[in-house]
């Protein structure tokens, strides 16, 4: 991998995030480009990177970088990608893919015509324990998988004056908490029971209808009262919370809860899988542990120990037990399948990584919650549609 140059497209939340899991895997950050020539070079000298790119076409010319890193507002990942495909590089987006179904089909098909790698960032199926759980679904140690709940909570915007990009249907699109966060614990309950999700029926809610937007913009998970900034009413159409009815392809049942206004949870992503035989259970603020539930005999708690877990997941595994692996360490698992790949050559048989192909599905799944906010009924997803 040291072979292999990346830059970064934004400056938010996710660059430092990128450029860190980058780093630890060997991979040289060598540019970022922000929303203006003074953000890059702020950037650039906060993250000590070498080059600060003025605009895209600077980045799109530089023949150092063969991987790109999108992590801009979901309004311009479509131009981006599409503009970072033509140019022949390789692309891993932050998630969603783009802002409507009709972008991110346009994507597959660009990435199936460049020969390019091109993957979606929804880290969260690296964890070791994520993995284990996929592994033991799949080997039957569940059984046929009956029903599945869990929720995605976090509380950064429970005030009317917590404010962020994020909010506003102009720059993330009309949903906000599912496709910001909710869609991450849909991609991982899909990955896990290698079953797609059929039909929805969606209960969303705004809870501030309008928020104080500040002068100056915030950083993510900041909140906008940090240093009283002057601030100004804006209106919000995207859901604060809600709930979604899921039905899965083998005929199993679930339910998803997903809230950005929940006091004390601040990144939690919790699900429960019950099966034939067994259950399993996992919380993202408790990583290094899975639970697994019993009839017949004691329920049990394995602790992640690459000694003790199933070879797929040994190898998201990179220390010994008792020493935490987290959050961070789930970016550096999601690229390092994306790298293996690129340095494989083979970006169609099986892939490792999340793909331009699940980012779609994800923005077909997240129209048709819409369309069943909207309307109040169940909707049926075009199974087809989303191969």
């Amino acid at each position: 991998m040291q072979t292999i140059s990346a830059a970064i497209i934004g400056t938010g939340f996710m660059a430092p995030a990128h450029t860190e899991a980058l780093r630890r895997l060997g991979v040289t950050v060598a540019g970022i480009l922000g929303s203006s020539a003074e953000k890059s070079q702020r950037a650039a000298a906060a993250l000590g990177i070498r080059r600060a790119y003025r605009n895209l076409e600077e980045l799109l010319a530089d023949a150092d970088v063969q991987v790109v890193h999108v992590t801009s507002p979901n309004r311009w990942h479509f131009v981006q990608a599409s503009a970072l495909l033509r140019a022949g590089k390789h692309v891993l987006c932050e998630k969603p893919l783009a802002m409507n179904a009709t972008e991110s089909a346009a994507l597959v098909e660009l990435a199936r015509q460049s020969g390019c790698a091109a993957g979606v960032n929804y880290n969260i199926r690296f964890y070791p324990l994520c993995v284990e759980a996929r592994e033991r679904v799949a080997r039957g140690d569940v059984g046929e998988v009956l029903s599945v709940t869990g929720s995605y909570v976090q509380d950064w915007l429970l005030y009317p004056t917590d404010y962020n990009w994020r909010v506003l249907e102009s720059e993330g699109g009309a949903l906000r908490a599912v496709a910001d966060i909710g869609t991450h614990w849909l991609d991982l309950l899909q990955t896990i029971m290698g079953q797609q999700v059929t039909a929805v029926f969606a209960e969303l809610q705004t809870v501030h209808p309008q928020r104080r937007r500040p002068t100056g913009e915030v950083e993510t998970f900041t909140g906008a009262s940090a240093g009283q900034q002057t601030t100004h009413a804006v209106n919000i159409t995207t859901e604060d919370h809600g709930a979604v009815l899921l039905r899965f392809a083998n005929g199993a049942r679930g339910v998803l809860w997903v809230s950005q206004v929940t006091a004390g949870r601040k990144n939690c992503l919790r699900f429960e899988i019950a099966g034939a035989k067994a259950a399993l259970a996992w919380n993202s603020e408790q990583p290094e542990e899975l639970w697994l539930g019993r009839r017949e005999q004691a329920n049990e708690l394995l602790l992640r120990d690459p000694s003790l877990l199933t070879d797929a997941a040994r190898h998201a595994s990179s220390y010994p037990g008792g020493h935490a692996e987290g959050y961070p360490d789930s970016f550096k698992q999601c690229f390092r399948a994306f790298y293996d790949a690129i340095a494989s050559g083979d970006f169609q048989t099986a892939p490792k990584f999340p793909t331009f192909a699940d980012g779609h599905r994800e923005i077909l799944l997240c129209e048709a919650i819409s369309q069943s906010q909207r309307e109040q009924r169940w909707v049926e997803l075009d199974l087809e549609s989303m191969q």
